[in-house]
């Protein structure tokens, strides 16, 4: 009797132990793949969001305005906010993109999310930017999209007192309230939209932040070969070959594969919540996502050898079962991040001389 006391007392604590193991093998594995979490100190954050020091609380302040008005766009009825949805995973829950006069994506192309893309090194689908103040520029000038031209722009935010106050605040008297300024002044907004999740807290040690199953689906993740493109602080965000075992179902919707041969990888985090999914947004359910992923990619290693300055490239094919493909799905809700609060701003009025939307 005495012994199944002392069992009783002993198992859980020893299961504790070899659970806590477990997981500390399976973080340094994770971290040695090149998974990494967003950083909990205030100024190792702040050199990995802000490395040239631009944000300031007046700038992000002000750059929230800019991203939720409309009147940054050609017809002033559509914001970044419109297609970058903050209360929706920061994506707009369509196929494909809708801009100005309804116009679809001439390449049928989905809205990324906005979330935690300060981490992305490239950004568009064909990763033609490398910055977010560079990106910002784009959707505003693009006809598709929001279609106003840098001096209808120039104009409608210099005649809106409240924003040249708020600029001059924010850059000093001097300041040029252009395209350009507009633009990084929106990045800046987009610079704090990060999501911390209980993903993050395991791999800065917290062993019982992610369940069992949870921990198996990560190293599923890991050992079928995802982190290959799904890694960094994003799991994605930078170009990657596509299609390398298989061609993508849906490669026919849209123009996009027939120019590109690479993809920006999208990132893993909030995945639950960005549906639909794939650079054309034809799967709506993230289990056929993963299950095409797993047709189309192939899992590939970089082997240099230094002496011989030659190297050489590991190919295998990632096969996943269907519990396989269940615990991946567990995993990724762990990777549901806490979302920034944000409350949308009373924007500055307008005035008489504010040039008037044009629908057309």
């Amino acid at each position: 009797m005495k012994l199944f006391k002392l069992m009783g007392i002993f198992l859980p604590i020893f299961t504790t132990i070899l659970y806590a193991g477990v997981g500390d093998a399976l973080i340094a594995k994770a971290k040695k793949e090149g998974l990494k979490a967003i950083p909990t100190d205030k100024k190792e954050l702040n050199r990995l969001i802000d490395p040239n020091g631009v944000i300031t609380p007046a700038r992000v302040e002000l750059g929230k305005k800019l991203y939720f008005d409309p009147r940054l766009s050609k017809s002033g009825w559509i914001s970044c906010n419109s297609c970058h949805n903050l209360g929706l995973g920061g994506v707009d829950g369509l196929s494909t993109a809708v801009g100005h006069k309804w116009t679809e994506n001439p390449h049928a192309l989905n809205s990324p999310t906005v979330y935690n893309a300060v981490f992305f090194k490239r950004q568009f689908w064909n990763g033609r930017s490398d910055s977010l103040e560079d990106q910002a520029k784009g959707p505003i000038q693009a006809t598709p999209e929001m279609a106003i031209s840098p001096e209808l722009l120039f104009k409608r935010v210099n005649s809106i007192p409240e924003y040249v106050a708020e600029f001059k605040k924010a850059y000093g008297k001097k300041v040029k309230i252009d395209l350009k300024k507009v633009a990084d002044t929106i990045a800046i907004f987009e610079r704090i939209l990060i999501t911390p999740s209980r993903y993050d807290k395991f791999l800065h040690g917290d062993t019982k932040a992610l369940s069992k199953t949870e921990q198996e689906g990560l190293e599923i993740f890991i050992d079928k070969g995802c982190v290959t493109c799904h890694n960094g602080y994003a799991l994605g965000g930078e170009l990657k070959p596509f299609e390398l075992n298989k061609k993508y179902k849906f490669r026919d919707v849209g123009d996009f594969l027939e120019t590109n041969k690479v993809v920006k990888v999208p990132t893993l985090r909030n995945i639950t919540e960005t549906a639909p999914y794939f650079h054309n947004g034809e799967i709506w359910d993230l289990r056929d996502a993963i299950k095409e992923m797993s047709n189309v990619q192939v899992a590939y290693k970089v082997n240099d050898t230094k002496q011989t300055g030659k190297f050489s490239i590991d190919i295998s094919p990632i096969s996943l079962t269907n519990k396989d493909i269940d615990k991946i799905m567990v995993f990724f809700k762990a990777l549901e991040g806490e979302k920034p609060k944000i409350e949308y701003p009373q924007l500055p009025k307008s005035t008489t001389k504010t040039p008037k939307p044009n629908i057309n």
